[in-house]
């Protein structure tokens, strides 16, 4: 007689939760396996596009259980595609994109620097910064370097346009107090 599906799971990748009743029959007692099996029904794309999975809705009695464990994790859910809608995401300019929807095809793309790489107007600044800290770490292990730009800060010039570049900024940003200085 062909094993069971859940006798061919037990030798192979045992379970985790095994639940057990003892059935007395004829005055013996004999224990009778419970099988745990968890089905979820949702869309879980998070996008509510009926297409996204298989093309079938929800709702649809066709619609079969899709089988997940370890092995196929990663296929399932770069073919579920879940996804949101980030209300303020950043264009190339700053300003607000109007199509601000991010899927995740793998567990990767839930680490924040994946995110930070995706939002436009984020990974402009994530790529700055990099080459800031790549910089900073450059000038920590080279004296020379470090000698060089110490001395071209500290030039009139340099100066000059930091200097131009504060008072651009205080122009730009609203006083502390919240009084218009310039009227």
């Amino acid at each position: 007689m062909a094993d069971s599906t859940q006798h061919k799971i037990d030798r192979n990748r045992p379970p985790r939760v095994q639940i057990t009743y003892d059935v007395e029959t004829g005055g013996a007692i004999e224990k009778v396996e419970i099988p745990f099996v968890v089905g979820i029904m949702a869309d879980l794309s998070g996008v509510g596009s009926a297409d996204r999975y298989d093309g079938v809705p929800l709702k649809d009695k066709a619609r079969g259980f899709v089988e997940i464990d370890r092995d196929n994790f990663g296929e399932v859910m770069a073919k579920i595609a879940p996804g949101l809608t980030v209300q303020g995401a950043l264009d190339d300019q700053g300003q607000l994109d109007a199509d601000g929807v991010l899927t995740f095809k793998s567990l990767d793309d839930f680490n924040p620097a994946s995110l930070v790489k995706r939002i436009k107007g984020l990974k402009d600044l994530y790529t700055q910064r990099s080459a800031l800290r790549d910089i900073l770490t450059k000038i920590d292990s080279n004296d020379e370097l470090h000698a060089k730009l110490k001395i071209a800060v500290a030039q009139d010039s340099i100066k000059q346009i930091g200097s131009d570049a504060t008072a651009q900024l205080a122009k730009l940003e609203p006083p502390a107090d919240g009084k218009d200085k310039g009227k």
